[in-house]
């Protein structure tokens, strides 16, 4: 069984990001990049499906500018087989990306598809989803357990009143939660052997899909700071506050 793998370049969690002084977006220079950490579960889930004996090839595909070579690299270091980069420099929607991971299932043909349920950045959470309307393929969004089970998948899902197990038949999209797993570490025998595995270069064009937006960015600004706390002396003072200063009740 083939696995596809999406993957994003994002801004590292750990770095604070600054907005440009002009408001046109974040500030990207000289900033630590890392593979988006809901695609890590993604890419960790694929290869203990190949461990299992369950997948026989893992691809993993990834959407953005070349030095987005990095996040592959990383993930065929982590257990992926080989990769393929759809490059483009320009800020694509979630439907566009949708398009083009459409574009790479249709030449690929996988039986799975696993993606992150979200990206740090845009936090949009909606990439899946396009791509299961776009593709037909039945989805199971924000797993917290995958079993494969013949031509069928069982997927647990984190939903507001609990857990939710759905069967879904093969092709599948699956985009993963917190608690499906934890990602491992790529060991140092294998960044190297990760070189030497096959990275194919594609451009949108080359796939026949039109990345052109409708949407447009008019400013991006860093949210308000937030004031200091107080510490009350008695339930009065608090209720007080809360009525006259905040005005919350």
């Amino acid at each position: 069984m083939k696995v596809l793998v999406a993957v994003k370049r994002v801004v590292d969690y750990n770095v604070k990001v600054r907005v440009k002084a002009d408001n046109s977006g974040v500030d990207l220079a000289n900033v630590k990049m890392s593979m988006n950490p809901f695609c890590e579960i993604a890419v960790e889930e694929a290869v203990r499906l190949k461990e299992k004996g369950v997948a026989s090839e893992i691809v993993v595909v990834t959407v953005g500018p070349a030095t987005a070579q990095e996040q592959l690299r990383t993930a065929l270091a982590l257990g992926a087989d080989r990769a393929v980069l759809v490059e483009s420099a320009e800020e694509l929607t979630s439907l566009a990306v949708a398009k083009l991971l459409k574009a790479v299932v249709d030449k690929e043909q996988p039986q799975l598809v696993i993606l992150g349920k979200q990206a740090l950045d845009s936090d949009n959470n909606q990439t899946g989803q396009m791509l299961a309307a776009l593709t037909g393929f039945a989805q199971g969004t924000f797993a917290s357990k995958v079993e494969l089970a013949g031509d069928k998948v069982n997927v647990t899902r984190e939903i507001d009143g609990g857990l939710q197990t759905v069967a879904l038949n093969l092709p599948a999209i699956v985009t993963t939660d917190l608690r499906l797993n934890e990602p491992r570490y790529a060991s140092l025998p294998n960044i190297m052997k990760a070189k030497k595995k096959p990275l194919e270069t594609v451009t949108p064009d080359a796939l026949g899909v039109s990345t052109a937006s409708t949407n447009k960015t008019l400013k991006v600004e860093a949210p308000a700071a937030r004031s200091a706390g107080i510490k009350v002396k008695s339930v009065a003072e608090l209720v007080e506050k809360l009525k006259n200063e905040a005005k919350v009740i």
